[in-house]
């Protein structure tokens, strides 16, 4: 029979995943927070993983869509999950599609969204929009990338 810290844990971890998904790193800290101990939170965690009601995988590709659709490139969104705890390899091409054809063409999505139609700027005005675009998580070679398509720097 589960002591009632486990019950009580197991509630409130239940009820944290009903509203979103939750990495078990997140999991951890909230119930650390409330004053649980380490060594009563971990094996709950590790039940609620291996039943299926936690799951960092779950919880990585949820969190990559939506900062995806918010236009967040790659590098951004990688080491947000690792912030998060979430240290294996993720398939963000995949998830990707969902929001875009590519990299490219989500990287031209935010910069057409923040400053309109691509037309040929001069080169201080493009640092300024390249490091934007740095800031939002695209690498500076897809930046780089997209300049030299776009033909977007006026000499």
């Amino acid at each position: 029979m589960a002591n009632t810290i486990d019950v009580a844990i197991k509630e409130h971890c239940l009820r944290l995943l009903t509203f979103r998904e939750h990495s078990q790193k997140e999991l951890r800290a909230k119930l650390m927070q409330k004053g649980y101990l380490l060594e009563d939170i971990q094996p709950i965690i590790d039940q609620l993983a291996q039943d299926n009601w936690q799951s960092d995988r779950r919880f990585a590709e949820n969190y990559a869509r939506h900062r995806l659709r918010k236009g967040y490139g790659e590098v951004a969104i990688r080491y947000e999950l690792k912030q998060k705890g979430i240290d294996f390899a993720l398939d963000l091409h995949g998830i990707l599609l969902a929001v875009a054809e590519d990299w490219m063409d989500l990287l031209t999505q935010v910069y057409n969204k923040k400053y309109g139609e691509i037309s040929p700027i001069p080169r201080l005005e493009w640092a300024k929009r390249s490091r934007f675009l740095m800031q939002r998580g695209f690498s500076s070679s897809q930046i780089t990338q997209f300049a030299s398509e776009s033909r977007i720097l006026h000499f």
